[in-house]
């Protein structure tokens, strides 16, 4: 964070002081909530939750450098009290940003945020350095937390912002306001919550209505190939550009194909030129993604050969997301279990097939939660896929919903043994370790809850160890 005293802060949130000899002395560490992360010079952020209150920690925070706490009441220490800590951290972002010379890129959508996020922060650090959102922190608290961790040598801040609802965006945008929004797809994720795409678009729209208009150097940026992103044109002040595989789109691409081993080429065409693009990630899904990150880095001045050559270099930031593991004996573990929804499982089996030309492939899926009324039809229709694409096994784990998905491949016509449905991650596990052969190629897939990263996990763990408990 850029350096500031403890009374500015304290007045810049509506703080009241205690137990502070000197107000004079600044935070120069950075903002965090975990007191494991506490450095000397940090504000330690002390929240209630359901099961710790970081109030209790007040002692070893300032034992291990802390210069304060954020809290919401006395604790005997250096504490800056205020009546809500969430919205005092919030204000404070929103004074540290105005602040900041960085020029602030804000992106949100129902699919591949992260790795777009991941591929836009590794193409501008080429350029200048740039600060982004660490996985996917991506709500009232995390994305806060990241823009303070900006300092006055950053020049770009990418922030990742997630919504659950009508509002949550707008509310993001108001705490850190972006130069820049992206937005990168409408689709079924959280839909249950959201009670259609219309909400959904309506609340991701919400990012575009918060630039600024093309005069003050506002700029939205959408996805051509999807209408509902496209018609938020209409909603916006800033400057539109369009990426995407449309010919109308302004940075697009062309000749696109996947190579042997799944990886996405393409030719990339930006209004200033066009070059060569191969990446280092897997599945065909990044391309759009990849254009994504394209058309930022172009309007902030790089060319299309340096946006390509970034491209092809970037790899995965975040963990367990197409996180792609060759065994010593020739198994090939994907380890896509960070989330799931439609588009992103129907993306994962794309990738599964095209890795797997010639060897036998595995999709081990569990289920997509917060699908509402379109559960069933949904996890039906990933389960048909499957067989479409040729997998040769589904292991379907889990309860109702991943009878579902083995129910669909059964209509579809997988019959035999070609898919299963097992109870748990451990019975999966003790399923593949028996079955596996040199040469498979497994996708372990699920929403977050499921937990199915314990399989992929356990998997890899086996080819390196001979063997271990998934559980």
């Amino acid at each position: 964070m850029i350096a500031l005293s403890l009374a500015e802060i304290a007045e810049v949130v509506g703080g009241q002081t205690h137990d502070i000899p000197d107000p004079s002395v600044q935070v120069t560490g950075p903002v965090v909530r975990d007191s494991r992360e506490v450095e000397p010079g940090s504000l330690f952020v002390a929240f209630v939750g359901e099961h710790v209150d970081g109030h209790d920690f007040a002692n070893a925070v300032v034992e291990a450098g802390a210069v304060a706490l954020l809290a919401s009441r006395p604790v005997g220490v250096p504490a800056i009290v205020v009546d809500d800590v969430q919205s005092a951290l919030g204000a404070l972002a929103r004074h540290v940003v105005r602040r900041l010379g960085a020029t602030l890129v804000a992106l949100t959508g129902s699919a591949g945020k992260t790795s777009t996020k991941d591929l836009i922060a590794q193409v501008l650090a080429r350029k200048a350095p740039t600060v982004f959102t660490p996985g996917s922190l991506n709500n009232e608290i995390g994305l806060p937390l990241t823009a303070l961790s900006a300092t006055a040598e950053t020049r770009f801040l990418v922030l990742e912002m997630g919504a659950r609802g009508i509002g949550h965006i707008r509310y993001l945008a108001d705490l850190t306001p972006p130069q820049i929004g992206l937005v990168l797809n409408v689709g079924t994720a959280h839909i249950g919550e959201f009670g259609g795409r219309e909400q959904i678009a309506q609340a991701k729209g919400e990012l575009v209505e918060a630039l600024p208009s093309v005069e003050d150097g506002g700029v939205a940026v959408l996805n051509a190939d999807d209408p509902l992103v496209r018609a938020m044109a209409s909603r916006t002040k800033a400057k539109v550009i369009l990426f995407g595989e449309s010919g109308e789109a302004d940075v697009r691409a062309e000749n696109v194909r996947l190579t042997d081993s799944g990886q996405p080429a393409f030719r990339l065409h930006t209004p200033s030129g066009a070059s060569d693009v191969t990446m280092r990630l897997y599945g065909e899904h990044h391309v759009s993604n990849a254009l994504a990150a394209a058309a930022v880095a172009h309007e902030l001045g790089m060319s299309a050969y340096e946006i390509a050559t970034a491209l092809s270099e970037a790899g995965s930031l975040s963990r367990w997301r197409m996180e792609v593991t060759e065994r010593p004996d020739g198994v090939t573990i994907v380890n896509d279990a960070y989330n799931a929804n439609p588009e992103s499982m129907r993306a994962a089996l794309r990738a599964l097939a095209a890795m797997g030309k010639g060897r036998r492939t595995w999709a081990v899926l569990g289920k997509m939660a917060e699908l509402g009324d379109e559960a069933l039809a949904e996890h039906d229709a990933v389960g048909r896929l499957a067989v479409r694409l040729n997998v040769g096994k589904l292991v379907a784990v889990g309860g109702r919903e991943a009878s579902w998905l083995q129910l669909g491949a059964y209509n579809e016509g997988s019959w035999g043994e070609e898919s299963v449905h097992v109870s748990d991650a451990q019975a999966a596990v003790d399923l593949l370790r028996s079955e596996l052969r040199p040469g498979d190629v497994v996708l372990v897939k699920a929403s977050r809850s499921v937990g199915l990263e314990s399989v992929a996990q356990a998997l890899v763990e086996t080819g390196a160890e001979g063997g271990v408990d998934a559980r």
